[in-house]
């Protein structure tokens, strides 16, 4: 699995610079290409309301198998030279509508593979690697896209997706549905099921929340061309931007599920998500490129610990027979928040200057952050009484037992001795 999502990460990062510049290249439009950008992430938040239950009604296994060879069909569609720019389109939207079952699936599945303690380690050294494999990605592809060209870089993508479905066809054990064939409901009601779960319990909701604080946080990156030249960097100072977040993330994954003791954890989170908004409200100041990507930096590795904490949570208090649903109900949110937050921060932008927009995103975080840390307190509160009253309750019902077998003891014996 680890291997498969290497493959998969670094290869739609790969597919981006390729349709990025293919897409300008026929069209000479940067709006168009833009749209095409955007169209890699966005249908994923339909694909996630929709699709993401199959993961609970069929083998996990098989839904990642079944949605890597049907995307790696779809891109070496867009690989023909010639296709009509709405056929391209279409294309890459399914992609990623696609790519949410098997995100859902994938995180689902996680839990079984990685039991206990290992999940929460395993989700650190996924996050380490989905940022190193976009790293790799995003510089590599450029390089890769001159040396060979747009059409070849996408057919290496659909490599990469066959190879991705290789890894979990032939090194992850098969595990039956979550669902058993007499329980299913219904395609709708496996949807409103989801939806149930995540509204229904408090701890959920928080836990969902502090996903998609996460990811409005990072309005820096599609930020960064402004920002840098606000504060005079070069076009070398928009990479190093860019850069940051994924650097802090590795750093942070590495540090929290390495050095951070597990009972510890769950008691940081809404501290942790505090802490994510502060470093942009410093952007106020209009810093240096240095202190700049020290902050940017420093959100990453602290979002990234709220990431990867609150989504351990999460798979642990979601029943396993809706857990993709659920999840991929977070994760579409989360793919939502992301391609919105750059858009509606930029707009802001244009009118009071780009620094002051990612302040002004750090300061409504707080606002959110702030009240989310109360409730989530308010919930491990509760749950510790609920879990110091259990043993209390226990030893009761053993003592009123006891009690009982001593009362009826006499009773048997002297009906022993009248018989």
């Amino acid at each position: 699995m680890w291997a498969a999502e290497a493959f998969s990460q670094a290869g739609d990062q790969l597919a981006r610079v390729a349709l990025a510049i293919l897409v300008y290249d026929r069209t000479g439009s940067a709006a168009l290409t833009g749209l095409t950008f955007a169209l890699t992430f966005a249908p994923s938040f339909l694909g996630g309301i929709f699709l993401s239950g199959l993961a609970d009604r069929f083998p996990r296994r098989e839904v990642m198998v079944a949605a890597d060879l049907l995307r790696g069909a779809l891109v070496a569609l867009v690989a023909i030279p010639g296709l009509p720019f709405p056929v391209v389109c279409v294309l890459v939207a399914l992609v990623s509508f696609l790519q949410a079952p098997f995100k859902a699936a994938q995180l689902a599945l996680l839990p079984d593979v990685l039991p206990g303690g290992l999940f929460e380690v395993g989700m650190g050294i996924r996050q380490i690697t989905m940022q190193a494999a976009q790293l790799v990605g995003f510089a590599g592809g450029g390089l890769l896209v001159s040396l060979l060209n747009p059409y070849l870089a996408l057919v290496l993508d659909t490599l990469t997706f066959v190879a991705s479905a290789a890894f979990v066809r032939f090194g992850v054990r098969d595990r039956p549905a979550a669902l058993k064939a007499a329980d299913k409901p219904s395609f709708l009601g496996s949807v409103g099921g989801g939806v149930r779960i995540v509204l229904r319990d408090r701890a959920v909701r928080v836990l969902v929340l502090f996903g998609w604080l996460v990811a409005f946080l990072i309005v820096y990156e599609g930020l960064a061309a402004p920002y840098t030249k606000e504060i005079g960097g070069s076009d070398i100072a928009v990479g190093l931007i860019l850069a940051s977040d994924p650097l802090g993330s590795v750093i942070g994954a590495l540090v929290f599920s390495r050095w951070v003791p597990p009972a510890l954890k769950p008691r940081l989170v809404g501290w942790l998500a505090i802490g994510n908004c502060l470093p942009l409200l410093v952007c106020f100041a209009k810093p240096n490129l240095v202190v700049s990507v020290g902050l940017f930096a420093l959100a990453g590795a602290v979002g990234t610990a709220v990431l990867l904490e609150s989504v351990a949570l999460f798979a642990r208090r979601v029943p396993d027979e809706n857990r993709a649903q659920a999840l991929g109900l977070g994760q579409s949110g989360t793919a939502t928040i992301q391609g919105i937050t750059p858009l509606m921060a930029g707009l802001f932008a244009d009118q009071v200057g780009t620094a002051r927009a990612v302040g002004a995103v750090g300061v409504i975080g707080l606002a959110v952050a702030v009240p989310l840390a109360v409730s989530w307190q308010r919930t491990l509160t509760a749950d510790a009484e609920e879990a110091a009253a259990a043993p209390a309750v226990t030893g009761a019902r053993e003592e009123d037992d006891t009690a009982a077998a001593a009362a009826s003891e006499p009773v048997a014996r002297s009906e022993g001795g009248a018989a």
